[in-house]
This record gives structure tokens, C-alpha cells and sequence, in this order.
């Protein structure tokens, strides 16, 4: 792969023509782009993948849940549905995406919806739900929704001012698109990173005078889970352990069970990999599977309800500076 993207290197004048051509007709208003009165709030990336979207999401959620009524709307990415659809009793990966799945399992008291027309799935929900805050889940590049604010993840360990654009590197669009956040989050540091360290990042990012950065990180838990609850890590204690991971870079994570000092092996798939029958049937044969939560939403139907063989380690966004952060968020909130 790496070496087709090197191949493929001639293309990236081309995609980068095309896509700041795109931003600059919606900045000078040729392309249009609706705004809403209510809080739409952004967060999404340049790049590709692997920024920690979804936890971010989780972090809003749980700011914002016990004050208004949330909801998430997202694309849906890699589902057998199309169009706009409210998750229910029936919802699962398949008909809604093992993301928004997520949030559906994992917050019973917001509306998780789905739609590939963001502009279509906003007006359903303003429509259906009458929410007092939608989360836009992955909406950086969707220009034809003007999100009242916007949050812009890059991750620490491929900071967008390094990469280049598709498809030799990883960015979706020019960086100059960063000029759209409202703020930049710093995702998936080291937990200690180093105050010279931050400001060679600044720096670097060169926020505008409106932009504020944060810095965060991923606090995994210490305890494994499946449907029936959470268990210690001693649980894997003399078990054959397999690693399934199908997101953008799992190396944290396996950073992480080393640390831990977890014997296992590692069955790495692409991101929203969706498994096969025949995966699914080497799979089962393993003895135990430990996986991301992320990886157990898509997994988990393929399995006994109550099995003891695959298990999930839950993941927590983390952020410094979280007071301002919040006050940040919530002024905007109370400003519309």
C-alpha cells in the first residue's frame, strides 16, 4: 500500500486543485451552504481517519446530556441502509454504523440518527425530535451544512501540518481548511507531554487570533467488558488472548496491553473492517478475544449473547484544560 500511495504521488496536485477549487467557491458564497437556528456543532478532522472522533463525541455527550436535548447525526459509514434513519430497538452496526451504534447502546437518553445528506437528516430531525443540540459526527468536509461551531481533531501522532494530500498521504483537503475550526484539538498525546513540546505545536499550527488549542489524550479503562458487565484484566491471566482491532491505528492500544503485560496476539484489520463469515468463523475458534469497543459493536452479534470470549476495553477522552474548554462550548450554546 505504501508503496502503490508513493506510485500515486502524481495525483496530489490534481486532488489538491480540486479540493481547495471546492472550498474556495463556498467561501465566496458560489456554493451554498445552510445555516440553522439552532447549535450545530462540528467535529471532524483533514484527514482521513484514526483522530478520535467518536470518543470526542462520547466527551459532548456527557457534557451536554443533562441540560438539552442531544442529538447525533452521522453518515453511517460502511451500513447496509441508506438515508435518514432514528436508531431504535432493531438499530444495529449494520443498519446504522458501528459508531452511531455506539452511541445508541452506550446513551439511552439522546437520539442518534443517521443520514448521508447531512442538510436532509438535519431538517428530519429539526422535524421529528426538535433537539436542542445536534452533534455532527464527522462533518468537517460537508460544506453544504455551515455548522454554528466547529472543533477540528488532529492526532498527536500525525499532526496534519506533517501529512500530505490523498492519496500519497492522509488529508482530505488543504490545510488551509483548518481556518474553518472554531477550535483545534491536539488528540491521542501522551498523557505527560511536555509544555515545550505543546508550544512547538502551537507554533506549528499557528492558530488564528479566534482559535484556541487543547491538548488530549485517551484514558483506557482498567477493567474488560462484555454484555454481561466489566471484569479485571486477571481474567485474561493464562488465556490465549487475541487482539482484534479494525480501526485507524491500534498501536496505542497495543502500547497500552503491553503495559499491561498481556500475552496475546494481534489480528489487525483495516478500519470499519467488516468482517466476513468465514473471519467470523476463525475467529470463534480462538480462546479468548479481547477487541475495541468499536470492533464489539460490529462483533458482538456473531457471538453468543453471554459469551465469555469476547470482551471490549472502553476508551475515555481526556483533555486539558477542560474547564475552558467546556465554558467555551457552552457559550456558544447560550448564544444561539
Amino acid at each position: 500500500m505504501k508503496l502503490l500511495r508513493k506510485i500515486l504521488f502524481p495525483f496530489v496536485p490534481v486532488y489538491y486543485v480540486i479540493t481547495w477549487l471546492r472550498n474556495k467557491f463556498y467561501d465566496l458564497g458560489w456554493m451554498a451552504s445552510k445555516s440553522y437556528d439552532l447549535p450545530i456543532i462540528c467535529v471532524g478532522n483533514l484527514s482521513t481517519g484514526g483522530t478520535g472522533k467518536t470518543p470526542t463525541i462520547e466527551y459532548l455527550i456527557r457534557l451536554l446530556n443533562d441540560h438539552y436535548n442531544v442529538a447525533t447525526l452521522s453518515r453511517g459509514y460502511k451500513r447496509d441502509t441508506s438515508g435518514f434513519i432514528i436508531a431504535d430497538k432493531q438499530a444495529s452496526a449494520r443498519t446504522i454504523g458501528d459508531e452511531p451504534f455506539q452511541f445508541y447502546k452506550k446513551f439511552d437518553t439522546i437520539v442518534v440518527s443517521v443520514d448521508e445528506n447531512r442538510q436532509r437528516g438535519i431538517s428530519q430531525l429539526i422535524h421529528l425530535k426538535q433537539p436542542d443540540v445536534i452533534l455532527l459526527d464527522d462533518a468537517f468536509q460537508h460544506r453544504k451544512v455551515k455548522p454554528g461551531y466547529t472543533i477540528l481533531l488532529t492526532a498527536y501522532d500525525n499532526l496534519y501540518y506533517n501529512d500530505m494530500m490523498l492519496p500519497t498521504g492522509d488529508l482530505r483537503e488543504p490545510i488551509t481548511g483548518a481556518k474553518r475550526a472554531d477550535n483545534i484539538v491536539v488528540t491521542k498525546c501522551p498523557e505527560s507531554l511536555a509544555l515545550s513540546e505543546k508550544n512547538q505545536i502551537l507554533k506549528k499550527i499557528n492558530p488564528l487570533a479566534h482559535q484556541k488549542v487543547y491538548f488530549s489524550w485517551i484514558s483506557y479503562d482498567e477493567t474488560i467488558w462484555n454484555n454481561d458487565g466489566c471484569y479485571e484484566f486477571t481474567r485474561l491471566k493464562g488465556k490465549k488472548v487475541s487482539l482484534v482491532t479494525g480501526i485507524a491505528n491500534p498501536e496505542p492500544l497495543v502500547r497500552y496491553l503491553n503495559s499491561k503485560h498481556i500475552d496475546f496476539e494481534h489480528l489487525n484489520y483495516s478500519d470499519h473492517h467488516v468482517f466476513s463469515a468465514s473471519e467470523i468463523e476463525v475467529l470463534k475458534q480462538k480462546e479468548v478475544i479481547l477487541t475495541t469497543e468499536k470492533d464489539f459493536m460490529r462483533l458482538q452479534d456473531s457471538f453468543e449473547a453471554k459469551s465469555t470470549q469476547l470482551y471490549y476495553l472502553p476508551i475515555t477522552f481526556k483533555i486539558d484544560n477542560s474547564d475552558e474548554f467546556n465554558a467555551q462550548l457552552l457559550s456558544y450554546i447560550k448564544s444561539v
